[in-house]
């Protein structure tokens, strides 16, 4: 199948140099290339596990400032009221 691609000319470059070094057609081994790419993506998880956060198990809670814990605006809210006068 034909197709046109939008390559970097530096990096067009360096592939014709590699094809020629090789023996070898710029279409083959962009298709090397390609099929590694593709490979690799198969082989690999699709996403890193999260990571766990921490905790805090101290005691008494949430600031009585905090409204809502749910909501981000909430929390920053409540940390501007402690952090005093800048």
């Amino acid at each position: 199948m034909r197709t046109t691609l939008d390559i970097d000319d530096a990096l067009l470059k360096e592939a014709k140099l590699l094809a020629a070094r090789e023996h070898t057609s710029l279409t083959r081994l962009i298709e090397e290339s390609l099929s590694a790419r593709l490979r690799n993506a198969s082989t690999q998880p699709t996403g890193k596990p999260r990571p766990r956060l921490p905790v805090f198990a101290g005691r008494d809670g949430l600031q009585a400032t905090i409204k809502d814990p749910k909501s981000l605006k909430s929390v920053l809210d409540a940390l501007d009221d402690t952090d005093g006068p800048t």
